[in-house]
């Protein structure tokens, strides 16, 4: 760790050479470096199991050393040389290493593959050739549930044989070919596909620090403006017409309630407390939350803005913007997509709720969103996957 980045407030600005390219960002002070490699960077090669410096799946190089990204913060990173797995295609080492797990049928499923073969790689160039507990004794930092360890051990065995241990440490930093700097992240698929067309790019609204994820949903009224306002300006409607929502007390611009959520098999309540402003004169309101469930002792914080505006001769229509983060054992269902696709059905929920109730107010209400099931869940997996898929590729 080289330097040390500029922080300044709820924000850091960090310095990284990524796979031989630089990479300038803006992150949380408290972001981990594995999330950014992943969900800044998009190199998602990179795989995170424990969370906790234990399982090793998430083992990148750090200036030539494997390095835990699940327990690094990024900013501590600053100017820092980070190698991923998709970093070693020019690696001599790593092509040994990549030909004798398949020969020796050294992976499963290949969760921990991506961290045990960086893993292996240092054994290769740190010691030369070594007996088998030996390696046994180097790879207990890395868990597979799947092999029984033997094909990799016989994999790695393979690439050592008649190997000397490296003397010179800068060998062990890979070959990742020509460095090519880089200004900034890649901008979003929309304004790529913009520019390169020869067209001006609409500025693209980026997520929030404290809420990285979003979702927006409009609906259509059929009543006059005010009379929407009147709806949407009273937070117990609101509540109840969102699944799971539940107001317990409002006063002077503080609220607290509980919302209740299934995301796949799990079921969690949060409870929590939050602020709130109404604007009578633009006709828009945002509320911001935090919540913790008992349960999983996951926490969530979120807000929801909405605006009113006329429609038609005497419609209206309700914009609504919902922005999240979740933390905790339930964050691991974000990063499937399976939240943001639960989030969606809360969306999709609530315009039809309020479609409902706007014209019959005693109207019986959705009270829930079923859980996900086997179906739901792929989809949402399936989605995130493509939609990676195509910003890597535009």
């Amino acid at each position: 760790m080289n330097a040390v980045s500029e922080i300044s407030g709820k924000s850091a600005s960090v310095t990284l050479t990524v796979n031989g390219a630089r990479r300038d960002i803006t992150v949380e002070p408290r972001a981990l470096l594995g999330d950014v490699l992943r969900d800044v960077l998009d190199l998602t090669g990179t795989h995170l199991g424990c969370e906790q410096g234990v399982c090793g799946a998430c083992t990148v190089l750090v200036n030539g050393e494997p390095q835990r990204s699940c327990i690094a913060f990024a900013a501590d990173c600053h100017g820092d040389e980070i190698t991923t797995i998709e970093g070693f295609e020019a690696d001599e080492v790593m092509a040994e290493l990549r030909r004798e797990f398949s020969a020796c049928h050294a992976l499963q499923c290949g969760f921990c593959t991506p961290g045990m073969l960086v893993t292996c790689r240092d054994i290769v160039l740190r010691l030369g050739e070594v007996d088998e507990t030996k390696i046994r004794r180097e790879l207990a930092g890395n868990l597979c549930r799947c092999t029984g360890y033997v094909g990799i051990v016989d994999a790695v065995s393979a690439v050592c044989a008649g190997k000397a241990p490296q003397k010179d440490l800068s060998a062990l930093k890979p070959k990742v070919g020509e460095y090519k700097p880089v200004d900034s992240v890649p901008p979003p698929v929309a304004a790529r596909a913009a520019r390169t067309k020869g067209e001006e790019a609409a500025p693209v609204q980026a997520a929030s620090k404290d809420f990285p994820n979003s979702i927006s949903q409009t609906v259509a009224l059929a009543i006059a403006p005010v009379d929407a306002w009147e709806l949407m300006r009273d937070l117990h409607i609101v509540a109840r017409c969102i699944p799971g929502a539940e107001i317990i007390s409002l006063d002077d611009g503080k609220v607290s309630g509980q919302m209740h959520v299934a995301l796949g098999p799990i079921k969690g309540r949060f409870a929590g407390e939050g602020e709130y402003k109404i604007n009578d004169t633009d006709r828009t309101g945002m509320m911001t939350a935090r919540g913790r469930d008992a349960g999983t002792g996951s926490s969530a914080s979120g807000q929801v803005s909405w605006r009113v505006v006329p429609a038609g001769d005497n419609g209206t229509v309700v914009e609504v913007q919902l922005a999240w983060r979740l933390t905790g054992p339930l964050a691991q269902f974000n990063r499937g997509g399976i939240v943001r696709e639960t989030v969606r059905r809360l969306a999709e929920a609530f315009a039809a709720n309020l479609e409902k109730y706007s014209m019959n107010p005693s109207a019986e209400v959705q009270a829930d969103v079923r859980p996900l099931g086997l179906f739901g869940l792929l989809s949402g997996v399936l989605s995130s996957w493509f939609t990676r898929v195509v910003r890597r590729k535009t």
